[in-house]
């Protein structure tokens, strides 16, 4: 019988649940408030509003999970020295578990506003607490019946958006399939639903949702919560990608309101990538996932509120300075916003491709879509740095996989490492001077993929049940054009000099408006430069805040 690989808790379990010392806890008591509980008492419910971290003074608090059909499961006992809390409590979000006093409890409450100041002055304690609250998070994530239950087909498209929406934002979360699991089958029966009616979600505080869109799922589960319509945020950040993180991260640390949007989930396309191997100080690579959390994580340590999912529909000047619509219903109101919404992935021109997008073609190539096809063959189309990513992470698990390219090599648009690394894999086979002509499949199934040689003309079509798109992107600029800045002759948007020739870096023809990242014309199509721009137009920001207000700009901070 073979051993069970080691868990997250075997591994990193003194990191996990560090202990302070008694001088330690001394400096943490001056940002939190004295409480104490009876045996016996809740300390923490799941799906209530998290009340920040909980420093064990005196006493044992036990740590248990319950998923959705509400099954309980001690994790770890807390006893004094320790606290209770994951990156939830960074923000108030519901809690993921649940805790009660194993007896007579002191304790010490450290409210999530007090949490971000404790974790930027105490430097020393605040790096091993964070830690803590990410790798918790990840422990989580990795731990089966935590989080809701999502019951349905596991090809199903909409099993794959939940999930994957899900996945995309760091929430732990299961899936049941109804025709191998029996408790599935008996949820089914006990709430009377028919299965042709799957997928259904079960919340952990125990909401039944049937098969709810993002929004509704993201405010179950606590993730977002109702904007303040009256609240005048110093910047207003529509994207949570690379470029809408770091303008996040560096305008918060320097004393900004912020609110940071998207629509679907934190680190847009970068999120998406595999692996990212160029990236400034990471020399044995990071997958995008990794990278973004970090940096939405650094975001909410400073203090910039995030809203996620929750889209900007329309952009407008106000009274008192700019007016963003939300497809909730709500609205937002800010001085100045910085436009980071980035593009969105072109779509193939091949009839009925919409019928099986979600389930056979995808447009990221995450470990949820790598299970679905493991030990099968697959397309990808690409030729650009994504899909090398992709085409490697892909090999790893396909039995092949077919790389579609219009053009005669991959040398013009891939990195020459990523060339390299494909030209290695024996699974990978080149298909150049090709475009994908047609799919086929019945009941949003695909069964298979068509190619046409743009040289003979000639026809091939494999037998394949998953397609994946890395074709580039158009600009995501739809959502305000009516009412919003100059763009240029491909829709991305103008800026600075492009726009006048006194206008501030990144500023678009919109006083107060600026736009970073993809969605900015003649910007550089990289992670890092999008990072870049971010902290760059911190520095737009004060000076327009500034002169808005009749103040002198604040002076450009050191470099660190």
């Amino acid at each position: 019988m073979s051993a069970q690989p080691p868990t997250l808790f075997d591994t990193r379990g003194e990191q996990m649940f560090p202990i302070l010392a008694p001088e330690e806890l001394k400096r943490v008591r001056r940002f939190g408030t004295p409480h104490a509980y009876r045996a016996g008492d809740a300390v923490i419910k799941v799906g209530e509003a998290g009340h920040g971290l909980i420093v064990v003074i005196s006493g044992e608090i036990v740590v248990s999970r319950r998923d959705g059909l509400g099954r309980h499961q001690d994790v770890v006992t807390e006893g004094p020295g320790t606290f209770l809390g994951e990156l939830a409590q960074l923000t108030g979000h519901p809690a993921l578990v649940d805790a009660y006093a194993k007896g007579p409890v002191e304790a010490v409450l450290v409210a999530p506003e007090s949490l971000r100041a404790l974790l930027v002055a105490e430097a020393e304690i605040g790096e091993r607490i964070m830690r803590a609250l990410i790798l918790r998070r990840a422990g989580l994530i990795a731990t089966p019946g935590v989080g809701p239950i999502i019951i349905g087909p596991p090809d199903n498209a909409d099993v794959l958006r939940l999930a994957g929406f899900l996945g995309r934002n760091g929430q732990p979360h299961d899936t049941m399939d109804l025709d191998t699991d029996p408790e599935a089958r008996a949820i089914i029966e006990h709430f009377h639903i028919d299965p042709a009616s799957l997928p259904i979600v079960l919340c952990p505080a125990g909401q039944l949702l049937r098969n709810p869109g993002d929004n509704a799922l993201a405010r179950c589960m606590g993730m977002v919560g109702p904007i303040d319509s009256e609240h005048l945020y110093d910047v207003a950040i529509v994207g949570a990608g690379p470029a809408g993180l770091a303008a996040s991260v560096y305008a918060a640390s320097e004393g900004l309101s912020v609110l940071t949007l998207d629509g679907r989930a934190f680190g847009g396309q970068a999120g998406a990538s595999a692996r990212i191997e160029n990236y400034l100080g990471f020399p044995t690579g990071i997958s995008g996932m990794a990278l973004m959390g970090r940096a939405y994580s650094q975001a909410q340590k400073f203090g910039a509120e995030i809203a996620i999912p929750d889209q900007a529909n329309a952009l407008a000047q106000a009274d008192c300075g700019l007016r963003l619509a939300l497809a909730s219903g709500e609205t937002a109101r800010a001085r100045t916003v910085v436009i980071a919404s980035g593009a969105r992935y072109r779509r193939l021109e091949v009839p009925n491709i919409e019928a099986f997008e979600g389930a056979c073609v995808h447009y990221w190539a995450s470990p949820l879509e790598a299970r679905l096809c493991a030990g099968e063959e697959v397309a990808l189309v690409g030729g650009g740095n994504s899909a090398g990513q992709a085409a490697v992470f892909l090999a790893s698990g396909a039995r092949k996989v077919w790389l579609v390219i219009r053009g005669p090599s991959l040398a013009a648009r891939m990195s020459r490492y990523l060339v390299d690394r494909v030209a290695g894999l024996s699974n990978v086979e080149l298909v150049p001077h090709a475009e994908v002509s047609a799919l086929e499949g019945e009941g949003g199934a695909l069964s298979s993929v068509s190619w046409r040689d743009l040289r003979t003309n000639q026809t091939t079509r494999k037998p394949l049940r998953h397609l994946f798109l890395f074709i580039g992107a158009e600009p995501n600029t739809d959502w305000f054009a009516e009412s919003g800045p100059a763009l240029d002759a491909n829709g991305f948007v103008l800026t600075g000099t492009d726009v006048a020739p006194a206008a501030r870096p990144m500023e678009t023809s919109m006083p107060g408006v600026f736009a970073i990242g993809d969605v900015r014309s003649a910007s550089v199509k990289r992670v890092a430069a999008a990072v870049g721009e971010g902290a760059q137009v911190v520095a737009a920001l004060h000076d327009y805040l500034a002169e808005a207000s009749g103040a002198v700009p604040i002076p450009e901070p050191q470099r660190s």
